[in-house]
């Protein structure tokens, strides 16, 4: 994964500094980070099973796209941004969910926000260097999923459902 420059926040969401990526999650400092809900017309959400190389939670099962927001960037041209390096989908609406703050593993701290849109299927190219597989699921088929304990789940995607299904999170919200 390349070096990225990024955003450092205070609890408020007000840009404090700038560091690199790599020193970003050695320190702990907070920063920003975009998740993305793909639903099929059907009402399916878009899965994807990370790498077994990548740094957190290889081989796990993540939420349609999961990004770090860049140095400048905001939270909607990071959405925009990785609909298109993950899934190489582009001109998808989205609306904003919810922002949130949220410990997402040792020394990673991020204000994040979740959008939710729809994806036609037949134009999904997911980026197979960062995903090894995506599949669809109802969110029943999911809850039974984690229910089972037999698939690994990424922890947030777990808190984004929660809290998507109005159960209780880890999430804090933001304004």
């Amino acid at each position: 994964m390349a070096d990225e420059l990024l955003d450092i926040v205070n609890d408020e969401d007000m840009i404090t500094g700038q560091e690199m990526r790599s020193t970003v999650h050695r320190l702990g400092l907070q920063h920003r980070g975009v998740h993305v809900f793909l639903f099929t017309p059907d009402q399916k959400i878009l899965v994807q099973k990370r790498s077994a190389d990548r740094a957190a939670s290889p081989s796990a099962l993540d939420c349609s796209v999961s990004e770090h927001v860049k140095a400048g960037e905001s939270y909607l041209d990071s959405a925009m941004r990785g609909m298109k390096e993950e899934m190489g989908v582009e001109g998808i609406a989205v609306k904003p969910l919810v922002k949130f703050r949220m410990n997402y593993g040792p020394n990673d701290n991020e204000i994040s926000m979740l959008y939710e849109g729809t994806v036609d299927p037949g134009k999904v190219k997911f980026d197979p260097v960062e995903i090894e597989s995506i599949h669809y699921f109802s969110l029943d088929e999911l809850w039974s999923m984690v229910n089972e304990g037999e698939v690994e789940f990424c922890g947030w995607f777990v808190e984004l459902l929660n809290w998507y299904e109005g159960k209780p999170s880890k999430m804090i919200l933001q304004d």
